[in-house]
């Protein structure tokens, strides 16, 4: 799964949401960072019956050194970012583990 996502980020075959493009802005992450992540992550958890359709959250280190969470679609030709931002407490403890708060 993650080389087909990484296949689509590659090929240009991805979308932001609206709600990415404000996380990002929010947090002052540049479309470059998303990409490295996704290039360098891997897959923290797959949502296989989203109500919304199969998708999946992943983890990866920009070149700058900073972890990124990337929610996006697993299903469809054309990868959907839904969400992209920096795991921070309380909801998680390191960018790999979460915290006590969902």
């Amino acid at each position: 799964m993650i080389t087909q996502i990484q296949e689509q980020i590659i090929s240009g075959r991805y979308r932001l949401t609206q709600h990415a493009h404000i996380e990002m802005a929010d947090e002052n992450i540049i479309l470059d960072e998303v990409f490295d992540a996704i290039l360098k992550g891997k897959i923290l958890e797959d949502y296989p019956e989203h109500k919304r359709g199969p998708c999946c959250l992943l983890c990866g280190k920009t070149k700058a050194g900073k972890f990124l969470h990337v929610v996006c679609t697993t299903a469809l030709s054309v990868l959907v970012l839904i969400t992209v931002y920096e795991p921070k407490l309380p909801k998680w403890k390191t960018p790999f583990k979460r915290g006590g708060e969902k």
